[in-house]
């Protein structure tokens, strides 16, 4: 395999593995489920909507939250400020 070759697939493998489901830490405790327990979470980003932008169809303007949706019980968190990635 060329060193291109080589390249392409440890990025192609980095990508993957940063997409998949993690622990996080936020204000530097781990987060847990409050209902499960668990501690995997699959990440994702949720507009925050808010009735005055909409009204003038600026919903583009409004901040967005990242949701972490445990992997174990599907319970979703909402987060302002986004969780650090445990390692």
């Amino acid at each position: 395999m060329t060193n291109i070759g080589k390249a392409l697939k440890s990025a192609a493998k980095a990508m993957v593995d940063s997409a998949g489901p993690r622990q996080y830490i936020a204000a530097g405790k781990k987060i847990e489920c409050p209902h499960c327990g668990g501690d995997v979470f699959s990440q994702g980003k949720a507009q925050l909507n808010t009735a005055g932008m909409t009204l003038f169809e600026l919903d583009w303007a409004n901040k967005s939250a990242t949701t972490l949706a445990c992997t174990k019980c599907g319970r979703i968190q909402w987060y302002i400020k986004e969780p650090d990635r445990q390692s």
